[in-house]
């Protein structure tokens, strides 16, 4: 993957890139995240797309400007991010809050979204999880020990955190602003709408991919999406947590590329 940088209304964003293929995957985090992300899945899809992974505008290495951080201000910057690129075309897997971002764009532009894959996405679940709230304790107070705390929650295997997650999510939440950003996002998604009536807009072909296991949004929440989503089929991820393309990523590729390369 290579880094590179693009200027959007002034502010400097880092996205990665990677493949030579015609067709375009765009991969977005979730909150507090970072392009790293994705990194083990990476490799599985850049035979077959251009990938284009963004540090989200307050994420990342992307700078963090004095702003509200709402759904609306995240679908505007991807909207801007992709015409930047001159992206017209492309699939797009969002995680998370990635996944909300990424649903508010495509009920708005479905012609320009060949497919969409929403992974435990945001924009139902209003109130809290334990799991959660130990996320946002390490955001505030981000140190070895909360992060490793918070990330053990969210994957719920039992296994060891790889201690490069833990260092790169305390790192980033030291950068200047970042724990505004976080808190500016949180806000901004406890007081928008539910985004079940945006959900009936998405005619792009879509899958939902939830881990059986997610304590963030558990996945009672799934059947909102999948049933106010026209043409969306339904994956669930046995024994995974939060985040099923880190714990399970061979398998969590194969099932995506299936959907992605198959009418």
């Amino acid at each position: 993957m290579e880094e590179k940088f693009v200027e959007i209304d002034g502010n400097k964003i880092r996205y990665l890139e990677s493949g030579s293929s015609k067709k375009t995957l765009v991969l977005i985090h979730g909150l507090g995240a970072s392009s790293e992300r994705w990194q083990y899945v990476l490799p599985f899809f850049e035979n077959d797309f251009h990938v284009i992974v963004p540090d989200l505008i307050g994420f990342g290495y992307s700078d963090k400007p004095i702003a509200d951080y709402t759904i609306d201000f995240f679908s505007n910057f991807l909207e801007k991010f992709l015409i930047s690129l001159s992206v017209k075309q492309t699939s797009i897997v969002g995680s998370s809050l990635g996944g909300q971002i990424a649903a508010e764009y495509t009920s708005s532009h479905s012609q320009n979204v060949d497919k969409l894959i929403l992974v435990s996405p945001s924009g139902i679940m209003k109130q809290s999880t334990f799991a959660l709230d130990e996320y946002i304790m390490a955001a505030l107070y981000p140190n070895d020990q909360s992060a490793k705390n918070a990330f053990e929650t969210m994957d719920g295997s039992g296994k060891k955190i790889p201690l490069k997650i833990i260092d790169g999510f305390v790192s980033r939440m030291k950068l200047p602003n970042a724990k505004f950003a976080f808190m500016s996002t949180l806000l901004g998604l406890k007081n928008c709408e539910l985004i079940t009536k945006k959900l009936e807009n998405i005619s792009s072909p879509t899958l939902i991919v939830w881990g059986s296991d997610d304590p963030v949004i558990p996945i009672t929440f799934a059947n909102d999406f999948v049933s106010s989503i026209p043409h969306c089929k339904f994956l669930e991820m046995s024994n995974c947590g939060h985040t099923p393309y880190v714990q399970e990523p061979e398998l969590f590729a194969s099932h995506v590329l299936n959907f992605l390369n198959n009418d």
